[in-house]
């Protein structure tokens, strides 16, 4: 009798294991839904599978993906938009109730969100219409940058209410436009020059971390600041900076003041940089790889590629290479290369708090290997899935078809649902920067990153230029 009994699993063992069972299961279901990054999977995912299932069936997402076409007068552009006054209503739905549902996932007031949203949406549209004009080449009238300044104007020249700030997604609108990102960008270009991107930018997040750290550590500063510091020149800095913050303990002021001085050169680096380029005459995908190597965040750098993209598009060949390549060159050096070492510095600093820092810290307290995972920026795997996409509806065609049929019917209007999520990101980035607070940040911290600004320009122009030079010069071609 005994042995039966032994052989058999115990009521309690079963509710214990069912119960265990359970608290996964809604631990997995809390994770997929409560965490931004994942909103922005299954939104950028979405509009991918949506647009998708319209060209499969002989249609396209293009009346939705409207943007404001060339125009050289004010009537020109009037009648374009009384034209296409449905569309853009439409647009604004569409974006207002995907972003709604996850700001409401999120745990944030829907009823704020929609009207600042609606702001959003006009100034975009205001700012989209500018880069436009035919002459906006000739005065660097580029979206990204235009929608970077006149959030900036408008949020350091009046007080904006609070219920506006409900609107300003910036890292919603980036990682969305992120995945819609990876559906423009063909896997196989991945394969081809993602290992270059990923060996370069392990050279450039081990050097500008040691960097600011060891000159931050020399000036005083604490390890953990020091540490924080580094992680936001080295891998993807706003988001590095709060997670190292975390992984670390670091005091509670250290991140804002880190995530000042990323943005503070981050701006600086958006309009020196393609200006740079253009003096030198740098390749597109050059350039794209330079910006990549040396911009601190992606939607400051993901402008900064744009604006020099653009400009290669208007100059009528006098800078190689194609347009896009600027993009997809920082795509591949940033967003693949550099941000999937948050992950691995949060894991790895984590370790060294823990067991130098903080000799008399609880040993129960060390990460473990899940650590990485929860690091991890999870809308670049939303990116790697769009272009795996994307590259396998495109399989079944030959170069010339896929751009005459694939790019105009899928590509096309796909990147410009993603040029919108990056304009709301870059008015959103200015409408909530304040100049005062960048003047707070104190000399010492400011002096350690500064001094990883110059080594990250520096060293990443002679990694772009003369070392992978060749390959990111035929990247797009």
């Amino acid at each position: 009798m005994s042995g039966s009994q032994s052989g058999a699993p115990r009521a309690g063992n079963l509710n214990e294991h069912e119960s265990g069972r359970e608290l996964t299961r809604r631990s997995l279901w809390r994770e997929l839904t409560t965490k931004e990054d994942w909103w922005a999977i299954w939104i950028g995912l979405g509009l991918v599978l949506a647009a998708y299932v319209l060209y499969a069936s002989g249609t396209s997402i293009r009346w939705l993906a409207v943007a404001p076409e060339k125009w050289a007068s004010v009537g020109d552009a009037a009648h374009h938009f009384a034209g296409h006054l449905p569309n853009y209503v439409a647009l604004f739905v569409v974006f207002g109730a995907l972003f709604s549902i996850a700001v409401a996932a999120l745990g944030q007031r829907v009823a704020h969100f929609v009207p600042s949203f609606a702001l959003v949406f006009v100034g975009s549209i205001v700012i989209f219409a500018l880069g436009a004009w035919t002459d906006a080449s000739k005065y660097n009238v580029e979206p990204p940058l235009v929608a970077l300044v006149a959030g900036l104007l408008a949020s350091n020249l009046f007080r904006l209410p609070e219920w506006f700030q409900a609107g300003l997604r910036v890292e919603l609108y980036i990682k969305v436009g992120i995945v819609l990102l990876g559906a423009t960008l063909p896997f196989t270009l991945l394969v081809w020059a993602g290992p270059v991107a990923v060996g370069q930018a392990g050279i450039m997040s081990l050097l500008t971390f040691f960097v600011i750290f060891f000159v931050a550590s020399s000036l005083g500063l604490d390890k953990r600041f020091a540490a924080v510091l580094g992680a936001g020149g080295a891998v993807c800095g706003v988001s590095a900076s709060i997670a190292i913050a975390g992984a670390v303990r670091a005091k509670r002021e250290d991140a804002p003041v880190a995530i000042t001085l990323v943005i503070l050169w981050a701006i600086v680096m958006i309009f020196a940089l393609p200006f740079v380029s253009r003096v030198l005459g740098l390749p597109t995908g050059v350039a794209g790889a330079w910006i990549g190597t040396s911009e601190f965040a992606d939607a400051a750098g993901l402008a900064a590629a744009q604006a020099y993209g653009d400009l290669a598009k208007h100059a009528a060949g006098a800078i190689a290479g194609a347009p896009e390549a600027s993009l997809q060159a920082f795509t591949l050096m940033k967003v693949v290369g550099r941000d999937i070492w948050i992950g691995i510095w949060a894991f790895v600093l984590a370790i060294v708090a823990t067991t130098r820092w903080e000799r008399d810290g609880d040993l129960a307290t060390r990460p473990n290997a899940g650590e990485i995972w929860s690091r991890f920026p999870k809308f670049v795997i939303g990116f790697v899935i769009a272009s795996a996409f994307v590259t396998w509806v495109a399989s079944g065609h030959t170069l010339g078809d896929y751009r005459k049929i694939v790019t105009p019917e899928l590509a096309e209007p796909i990147k410009v649902l993603r040029t919108w999520a990056f304009i709301f990101c870059f008015f959103s980035i200015g409408l909530t920067t304040r100049v005062r607070s960048l003047s707070a940040t104190g000399v010492k911290p400011f002096v350690a990153f500064t001094a990883g600004v110059l080594v990250n320009v520096a060293v990443g122009y002679l990694l772009s230029v003369h070392v992978f030079g060749h390959y990111w010069e035929g990247l797009g071609q």
